[in-house]
């Protein structure tokens, strides 16, 4: 197999599969029966390997990579997978950090040609029975799996895991998980099953009352993360990992009952190597020193509004690159910009990617320095030549502009 047949064969299952990433919310398929004929098909890998479930609206992946990086450290083989990627899409599924084998994905992908006509799975779907099979295969130890939406009718909600995990609930696809933080907290609280203990990270009341009475109805042991303190860091920037580490620390706890051998040392150590470890990035990354220049995902407004709090902690001009997709509330982000910034809006280079001559009534009404550009390269180019060596860059809004971003600019070893 060729870099070139293993890129048609991914480009095809973008094209063949509905797929959010790029459609939105035409292609999400909720409800469960189509990936489990989907598991039965393959001889239900997921029933053959450990599981813990995340879920979340918010630092889902930040808490996953954390757990996965002190896993490795305490001697575990670990299973990984998340959503979306930002590079390739062998990112979606690790173990102990390396990416999904290329030959492996450009095989699996061939199955699908054989599938049964009534099983016409989502892009997400696919992807899913991919990474279980692959976990299965590699005989993991453990495998930590993120909710891809929501919770209740999330393709991943197919596992029987050993702890789940809720670590926000936030206003973000509404258009699919409903217009009230109840709503969409009644959906992430979906991942929790009989028995199976489940961690709380959220602070809100109303949320943890949903996710409580959800676990008393399924007589499931509930873990209210957020009373603990701890002086731990991660590697992980930004001031937000505080309440993801708790998560994590929580999820331990469980583990440890379940006789997993995790040291304190173990925690410390994992923590603070998760880049090394799980090789995540896109959460405060730091790209360059000179000039400072800073990633992050984060794309709803709960995620901006952390995000944007510690840009307004730095004490630099900033020259900030935005791009968003069509179904985020622009409006709701122009009232929490950066101060002391100078902006370059892109459309990012995707179908869903909102061109920002749409909103530009928005930004004129902001009264804010910006300019618009075709391509993020572009934006983050024309951003670089302005920024002097006491400034900085910061480039955001969306997975697809971070991607896009590193794509161009990051040296990623293949």
């Amino acid at each position: 197999m060729t870099h070139e047949q293993y890129q048609e064969a991914v480009d095809w299952l973008f094209i063949q599969a509905p797929n959010y990433q790029v459609d939105g919310q035409k292609a999400y398929k909720p409800g469960l029966d189509n990936i489990k004929r989907l598991c039965d098909f393959f001889g239900n890998p997921q029933e053959k390997i450990k599981c813990i479930h995340i879920g979340g609206t918010n630092g889902k992946g930040s808490s996953s990579n954390m757990l996965a990086s002190v896993l490795q450290d305490s001697g575990y083989k670990v299973g990984l997978y998340n959503s979306p990627h930002l590079i390739d899409f062998t990112e979606r599924i690790k173990v102990n950090g390396h990416n999904c084998d290329k030959e492996f994905v450009f095989d699996f992908i061939q199955k699908l040609k054989d599938l049964p006509a009534d099983i016409q799975p989502s892009f997400f779907e696919f992807t899913t029975i991919m990474a279980f099979e692959y976990f299965y295969r590699q005989q993991v130890d453990i495998a930590i799996i993120e909710v891809g939406l929501g919770g209740r009718l999330d393709s991943t909600n197919i596992i029987s895991p050993l702890v789940s995990a809720v670590t926000n609930v936030q206003l973000d696809h509404q258009n699919i998980l409903g217009d009230t933080i109840e709503e969409i907290a009644a959906e992430k609280a979906g991942i929790v099953k009989p028995g199976i203990p489940v961690v709380s990270g959220d602070e809100n009341e109303t949320v943890k009352r949903i996710i409580r009475n959800k676990a008393d109805q399924e007589k499931a042991p509930f873990i209210d993360a957020t009373p603990s303190q701890t002086s731990l860091k991660s590697d992980l920037k930004g001031n937000y990992q505080e309440k993801n580490i708790k998560v994590v620390l929580s999820i331990i706890e469980e583990l440890r009952k379940l006789n997993f051998i995790i040291s304190d040392k173990n925690i410390e150590t994992g923590l603070l190597h998760v880049h090394q470890n799980t090789g995540f990035i896109g959460r405060w990354f730091e790209f360059s020193k000179h000039p400072l220049t800073i990633c992050d995902t984060g794309h709803n407004q709960a995620g901006l509004e952390y995000v944007f709090a510690q840009l307004n902690s730095i004490d630099r001009h900033k020259h900030i690159i935005l791009g968003f997709v069509n179904d985020k509330k622009i409006d709701d982000v122009m009232k929490i910009l950066p101060e002391d910034a100078t902006f370059y809006f892109a459309k990012p280079a995707i179908h869903r990617g909102r061109p920002p001559q749409e909103y530009e009534d928005l930004l004129t009404d902001a009264k804010i320095s910006y300019k618009i550009f075709n391509s993020v390269q572009a934006a983050y180019l024309s951003a670089k030549e302005e920024c002097t060596k006491e400034e900085m860059i910061f480039i955001g809004g969306s997975n697809f502009v971070v991607g896009e971003f590193l794509e161009k600019n990051l040296e990623i070893s293949k």
